[in-house]
């Protein structure tokens, strides 16, 4: 790590107070303590600079934003809505939106039109980039409602492997939250998958088709009792957690993926 200034460095303990962190005294303790990394080594350097543009700095493990200008938001997305800027067949789409928003913020992956439930809306592109990567596996909480009940060896199969035209697909965990006497099941869905309508095509080769599927949670961001078509900023702590997985040793930083619907 260089502490020369090319013009868009600046000191760390000044982009950590900028960003909203820390006072400067405290971000020089925390390195004094060993507990701020910048790309992974540890910053020890009191002049060390940064780009919060670039680099990535974390505090005891946890990745911090320094983009000021960064916004991070979830919408509770509505059946009927597309994932799309712009629909060729007149549906309702996500600029609606975008403009309540007032930012240029653009979608993290898709739900299809029928899904409801959580999408992840930002103008931070490396984060677009890093979450919608194929092979960026990050854990998604989904309840569906299918048909007919679903028994304990039909767990065993969503858990151990479901075999698909693109490959074979698993669940994390598999949970049956209850039955109606209409023959339906409710299911709670646990999986890393970023493959296309994945957990509608599982469902459907285990003899359950979907009936409805809702999204509740991407890693640790959770919509809670977000109203359906309306959004909110993520907290500083739903930020640290979405950038925490972004930037994991094994994440991708290259070949960006086309857009997937859950």
């Amino acid at each position: 790590m260089s502490a020369e200034d090319d013009g868009s460095r600046q000191r760390l303990q000044k982009v950590l107070s900028a960003a909203g962190h820390f006072s400067r005294r405290r971000a020089e303790m925390l390195m004094q303590e060993g507990r701020i990394r910048i790309n992974g080594e540890l910053a020890t350097e009191m002049g060390v600079r940064v780009d919060p543009n670039v680099d990535v700095v974390s505090v005891d493990g946890k990745v911090v934003p320094l983009k000021t200008s960064a916004l991070y938001v979830m919408l509770h997305k509505p059946k009927g809505v597309v994932s799309t800027m712009a629909d060729e067949q007149g549906r309702p789409d996500l600029s609606a939106y975008v403009k309540q928003i007032g930012e240029r913020v653009v979608n993290v992956g898709r739900l299809d039109a029928d899904t409801t439930g959580l999408l992840l809306m930002t103008n931070d592109g490396d984060l677009v980039h890093r979450l919608s990567h194929p092979s960026f596996e990050i854990s998604k909480v989904y309840t569906a409602t299918v048909t007919g009940a679903v028994d304990s060896a039909t767990i065993k199969k969503l858990t151990a492997g479901v075999e698909l035209e693109d490959g074979v697909s698993s669940a994390d965990k598999v949970k049956v939250l209850g039955e109606s006497q209409r023959g339906t099941s409710i299911v709670e869905i646990v999986l890393h998958s970023g493959k296309n309508r994945v957990i509608r095509r599982m469902m459907e080769a285990v003899g359950h088709p979907v009936l409805d599927l809702h999204r509740k949670a991407i890693g640790g961001v959770h919509l809670g009792g977000l109203k359906p078509g309306t959004w909110r900023e993520l907290t500083t702590l739903e930020v640290k957690d979405l950038l925490t997985l972004a930037h994991r040793a094994d994440a991708p930083t290259k070949d960006r993926s086309h857009d997937r619907e859950d």
